[in-house]
């Protein structure tokens, strides 16, 4: 009794399996006939079951033409489906197969698109970010004249400005816990590598405080003269001003501070 339970358990599992298997059947077919119903199941919007069809192409017919395509269609499945993952993984494979292929540009800016969607809030790790700056700059570094790169450029410049709100955020956290050196070396950071995001402002702000708290008083009032000459109409520079003036001081950038070296250094 107990082995005809047991056959009947591996029946049902083997079952469960088989209807939960993504990969089709291996059904011999020619090549022309996968890719066209890998097609329509794209222009279905069926993605899962375009990106199926796809590697069956390649698996079926490695070697023909259509393979090389059917690889490229097939990471662009993936995306659509938001499996970043399987997308880069599958670009990437078809570099390295056909790194002068015409459609290489598209490879690369797939694979950057793929990393750019996976870009997390500014509380979490930051990685992916990091991976789509890294991809970013390849597209356009490869294809400049492209408009590929354009697009490249202006995501570049969003995910800077993500970054940039990462270093304001934890640089937040250090000055809300009175650990001002740390805060301040983020602050720094967002001024050297970020210097076009909309974060700048804050960052020269948040280091005059930092400045007028540890009792330097020539980097407050430099910090404090640069906001101002960069951004006079700025809420933050009018902050730092009103700060400045408590203390009896005014923004001036004086010769031995770290910002004269600093603004010197990128004009």
């Amino acid at each position: 009794m107990l082995s005809r339970l047991f056959l009947l358990l591996i029946m049902f599992t083997l079952v469960a399996c088989s209807s939960t298997n993504d990969e089709p059947e291996y059904v011999e077919r020619s090549v022309e006939e996968i890719y066209n119903q890998a097609f329509d199941s794209l222009k279905e919007r069926n993605f899962r079951r375009a990106a199926l069809e796809f590697d069956e192409v390649e698996r079926q017919h490695p070697y023909s033409i259509w393979a090389r395509r059917a690889m490229l269609m097939s990471a662009y499945s993936y995306y659509q489906q938001n499996k970043y993952s399987d997308a880069v993984l599958t670009a990437r494979r078809f570099l390295a197969l056909h790194p002068g292929n015409k459609n290489a540009p598209y490879a690369y800016y797939l694979i950057a698109q793929s990393y750019y969607e996976q870009i997390s809030d500014v509380s979490r790790d930051q990685k992916n970010t990091e991976l789509a700056v890294q991809a970013l700059r390849d597209v356009i570094r490869r294809y400049p004249e492209t408009d590929y790169a354009r697009d490249a450029t202006l995501k570049l410049d969003l995910t800077y400005d993500h970054l940039a709100g990462k270093e304001m955020e934890v640089g937040r956290f250090y000055m809300k816990n009175q650990f001002y050196i740390a805060a301040s070396k983020r602050f720094r950071n967002v001024l050297l590598k970020y210097q076009t995001t909309s974060h700048v402002e804050e960052a020269l702000h948040r280091l005059t405080e930092i400045y007028l708290t540890l009792g330097i008083e020539s980097e407050a009032r430099s910090t404090a003269a640069v906001l101002g000459y960069n951004y006079p109409d700025s809420e933050w520079y009018k902050d730092s001003y009103r700060m400045l003036v408590d203390r009896d001081f005014s923004p001036e950038v004086e010769e031995t501070s770290w910002f004269r070296k600093f603004w010197q250094s990128i004009f």
